[in-house]
């Protein structure tokens, strides 16, 4: 596992917290150099101190244009190549509204925090990764992606837009040495979406039969199939998308029974 990515250089952004700092926790261990962007100044100054050497963090905004520029040239200028971008950042939105009360400044901040920064980083470590023969490029897409999301409709089309640019560059750049494929979290315990606060002790009990795995994620779940599709492991892997979620999509709605049995109509929702 340490040598997995053993010389190799990542951009990771949003890797201060979550399912992002486990990004980068996973890549150090297993050999990588990483630059992160972190919004938060003070989760960024915690991450270096705990990663050490080999670990630039940069505070900043990645919905900021400038900020993919910034990442690249710190990779280059602190390790002199790029072989890994992961795009880790993105939101669901403020409070649930329905659609047609949401406003044209909540789409646009939507689009900048899920999707408008994967092409911007995207388009910025392409260079420098085809000049070193080639790289891997993983984005963090989400469950909502793939299954309706009440309220939340324009965050999930921008979550289904990761799938369809993950395929068309996968595609575009397959035979110039660049790999470009997907993760989907869902019910993952993070700052952002702290489970253990939002369930009550009473309910835990209820977790196996929302998650057919038994328990919620932790960020070195989504972190470990990251460092999978970054790796030579994943070498003939472009294009997909593999879903981190317990087997919450695969079922689709099914849930099991106290008496053993199951449904699609749960009688305790």
């Amino acid at each position: 596992m340490e040598r997995l990515l053993e010389s190799k250089v990542a951009i990771v952004t949003g890797g201060g917290a979550g399912i992002g700092r486990g990004v980068v926790e996973c890549f150090v261990a297993a050999g990588a150099r990483v630059v992160f962007a972190e919004i938060d100044a003070a989760r960024a100054r915690e991450t270096n101190a705990a990663l050490g050497e080999g670990v630039v963090g940069i505070v900043a905004d990645v919905r900021e244009r400038d900020t993919a520029a910034a990442l690249v040239t710190a990779a280059l200028d602190e390790f002199g190549r790029i072989d890994v971008l992961v795009n880790n950042v993105g939101h669901y939105g403020g409070p649930r509204r329905a659609f047609h009360e949401q406003s044209d400044a909540e789409w646009d901040e939507l689009f900048a925090v899920n999707l408008a920064h994967v092409f911007t980083c995207s388009r910025a470590a392409l260079p420098p990764m085809l000049d070193a023969g080639g790289g891997s490029i993983v984005n963090v897409s989400t469950v909502e992606a793939f299954r309706a999301a009440p309220t939340r409709a324009v965050y999930s089309a921008f979550k289904a837009g990761i799938t369809g640019f993950t395929r068309s560059l996968a595609v575009e750049y397959a035979g110039r040495g660049v790999r470009v494929n997907a993760i989907a979290p869902d019910v993952t315990e993070t700052p952002q979406v702290p489970y253990s606060e939002w369930v009550p002790a009473e309910d835990e009990h209820r977790i196996p039969t929302w998650v057919p795995l038994g328990r919620f994620g932790r960020p070195a779940d989504a972190a470990g199939v990251a460092l999978f599709l970054a790796s030579d492991l994943a070498a003939f892997v472009t294009g997909t998308t593999v879903h981190v979620d317990g087997g919450t999509y695969a079922a689709g709605g099914w849930f099991p029974t106290k008496e053993g049995g199951w449904t699609n109509r749960p009688r305790q929702p």
